[in-house]
């Protein structure tokens, strides 16, 4: 409240109140407002010469700063008052310090125009030259090293640029950390400034005093775009008097300065450009000019050799696409909207692959090359995610739709992406041509998201209209607009959020899309080996790690092929605990055999599906040695250590057996999975996280998945 009291004082212009207050023990350094002024920040803000005055007599700090880290000196140069900033100064080693954001007294006093107060700071030894300095953080984000020059230009204060350059001798082309001079920033329009004459005559008088024209904004357009956007036809034909002006640079959309001109209507400008040998063949200005009616504009750029339609050669071209192939062909020959590399045409429906809530999905051509378009709201987060994971992703991805590129206009963002045949879900409803299996589908979008989260990404939104297909029958994973990085507080969250989507997809793929993916059965399909890999997206252990399961289960049995099953079974088999009679077998031997032969053991009828020819053929161990003497019998019980016992024999020994057994069993492989379909699968599942995961396929016999 002593401090309220004191703030009121300050305002009211009371020096007996802020005696008084000051005698009651008030200090005279308190932060007086939630922005950390103190009494003299407040008195230099209302100008008061008298209080100020007053206050540095009784001690007030002139070097305390505020929450932005301005002091009362600083302050002084926004108000402009030079009687303020002597009483302030007291070292000139202090005329260049600076706030939390870089901004000196001389940069203070530029950006509001205050001309007396500029010179006052220059013949007190300030630096016209100081870059704004800035923290790291905002360094890593380009921001920072503008200049008292840069602050006037921007602002359009004609005399205070002039007083810069030609008292000062302000270099016209230092640039700031995003390699922007002072005309550039005298030429763009921002919330401080829009664009006058004030602003134009800066960007002349620049432009005389050896200001460099090639340099770019942000969206890297040139000073002649910026003229050219700014419609001042005298900054146009003064920046075209430069012979180092590069008349068809375009910005990062691929805009000219012809295409602005086009755009904006301006003729006079776009004349201009013409007879100074503007291109009229890039960027296809003439498709501008006539999708808004404008013929004077049309026949002048006629005049100068625009083509009457697209110079692109499309008579031999021929689509990759099969599915959107016809549509391609279309619009191959139409008038596109041409975006940097980009060519779009949205005015029709029937370009468009898909309605979203940002956009839109649409044919296009990318670099030439046919492409599935994503458009976003260029702010929106949804683009900001998309984008960043993309380009994050580009270079080494296998399993993620591929990024060729993006382009940016009126405030919408283009992405163009490798373009796809169907999604998932589109691709199980054609089921007399879905010749993808189940599991292959399946194992690539695991990998995908495996990928993404390597990548340090989670997905957050996978659905089967987010997997695509291409002509090649090859699977990707898409839509990344709602991914999330993996953060080190939220990354097995973020992973399990994931994993619980597969788990949906797992049942979705194994029913070939029968069922609504929002409305799936809670029961998985008539399949262990499903069951089991759903399951397993949920069971999370001490022994595996969150970010490591998915690894795992790229090798689970249900991704098997039937030669991986079939020689699991025999490596399984061929064990020495399970070769050995029950005579040879010492008790730590007897470890697989405890777990393998369980009393809900389901083979334990084994022998009676083996055909009885096979099976005295195996005990007997064929005819031949039925005859040696004191030959010994194979004795096999009915329990799964002997099925796998039996299983490796006939496949150790299939080749000697005699016509009439190799023709029952045909091919060892498919005789025994036929049988037993879910053995494999067992032995998985009582062998998981034991010494004899040895036996699982991984990732160094990939070369059979």
């Amino acid at each position: 409240m002593a401090a309220e009291a004191l703030y009121n004082a300050v305002q009211n212009g009371s020096i007996e109140d802020i005696q008084k207050l000051l005698e009651d023990g008030v200090d005279i350094n308190s932060k007086v407002n939630n922005h950390g002024f103190t009494a003299l920040h407040c008195a230099v803000c209302d100008n008061k010469e008298e209080i100020v005055s007053f206050l540095l007599e009784k001690g007030a700090d002139p070097r305390a700063r505020k929450d932005n880290g301005a002091t009362p000196f600083i302050t002084a140069g926004i108000t402009g008052n030079v009687r303020l900033l002597e009483l302030l100064l007291d070292s000139r080693e202090r005329i260049n310090e600076y706030d939390f954001n870089g901004f000196t007294a001389l940069m203070e006093a530029a950006w509001y125009g205050k001309e007396e107060a500029l010179k006052f700071l220059y013949g007190c030894g300030a630096d016209v030259n100081f870059a704004r300095v800035v923290d790291k953080e905002k360094r890593a984000l380009n921001r920072g090293g503008r200049t008292a020059l840069m602050d006037a230009a921007e602002n359009g204060h004609v005399a205070v640029v002039k007083a810069l350059v030609e008292e000062m001798e302000a270099d016209v082309n230092i640039c700031d950390n995003k390699d922007r001079n002072a005309l550039v920033h005298a030429l763009s329009m921002t919330k401080n400034k829009n664009w006058d004459q004030d602003k134009e005559a800066i960007a002349l008088f620049l432009l005389q005093h050896g200001a460099d024209v090639n340099k770019k904004d942000a969206s890297e357009r040139t000073t002649l775009i910026l003229a050219v956007e700014n419609q001042s036809q005298k900054l146009v034909r003064a920046l075209l008097e430069k012979e180092q002006v590069d008349i068809n640079a375009a910005d990062k959309n691929g805009r000219t300065a012809l295409m602005v001109a086009t755009e904006k209507k301006n003729w006079d400008i776009a004349k201009t450009l013409c007879e100074k040998g503007a291109r009229t063949d890039i960027g296809y200005p003439i498709g501008i000019a006539r999708r808004t009616y404008n013929l004077e504009m049309v026949n002048l750029l006629q005049q100068y050799g625009a083509m009457a339609s697209s110079s692109q050669p499309r008579k031999h071209w021929t689509p990759i696409s099969k599915h959107w192939g016809p549509k391609l062909q279309e619009l191959y020959g139409k008038s596109c909207v041409a975006i940097g590399k980009l060519r779009i045409y949205k005015a029709n429906f029937d370009f468009r692959i898909l309605e979203t809530s940002q956009g839109g999905v649409y044919l296009g051509f990318y670099d030439e090359k046919e492409v599935a378009v994503k458009i976003f709201k260029s702010e929106s987060e949804n683009a900001k995610c998309e984008k960043t994971c993309l380009e994050k992703c580009r270079t080494t991805s296998k399993y993620l739709v591929k990024f060729y590129g993006s382009e940016e206009e009126n405030a919408c963002l283009y992405i163009c992406l490798s373009l796809c045949e169907k999604n998932l879900e589109e691709y199980l409803k054609t089921s007399n041509h879905a010749t993808l299996k189940s599991e292959d589908i399946l194992r690539t979008v695991f990998q995908a998201v495996q990928e993404l989260h390597m990548f340090g990404f989670g997905h957050q939104d996978l659905h089967p209209r987010n997997i695509l297909i291409d002509v090649d029958d090859r699977v990707f994973l898409a839509d990344f607009d709602k991914c999330r990085k993996l953060t080190d507080d939220e990354k097995d969250l973020i992973i399990k959020e994931d994993l619980k989507a597969l788990s949906k997809l797992v049942v979705y793929i194994a029913m070939r899309g029968k069922a609504c993916f929002e409305d799936l059965p809670t029961d998985c399909p008539d399949s262990v080996e499903v069951k089991d890999l759903r399951e397993s997206l949920s069971s999370f252990n001490e022994n595996t790690l969150v970010h490591e399961l998915l690894e795992r289960l790229i090798y689970h049995p249900y991704f098997w092929t039937k030669q991986m099953k079939y020689r699991f079974l025999r490596d399984v088999g061929n064990e020495a605990r399970i070769q050995k009679n029950d005579s040879r077998r010492t008790e730590g031997q007897k470890e697989i055999l405890n777990m393998l032969n369980c009393e809900e053991d389901p083979f334990k009828d084994w022998k009676e599906k083996i055909h009885e020819d096979v099976l005295d053929d195996m005990i007997n161990q064929g005819d031949k040695k039925k005859k040696k003497k004191n030959q010994c019998k194979i004795l096999y019980e009915n329990c799964v250590t002997d099925l796998l016992k039996l299983i490796r024999n006939v496949g150790e020994h299939f080749e000697e057996k005699s016509p009439q057994i190799r023709d029952i069993i045909k091919e060892p492989r498919e005789y025994f999975l036929t049988l037993f379909p879910n053995l494999p699968i067992y032995i998985y599942q009582k062998l998981r996280n034991t010494q004899y995961e040895k036996h699982f396929p991984n990732a160094q016999s990939t070369s059979l998945l």
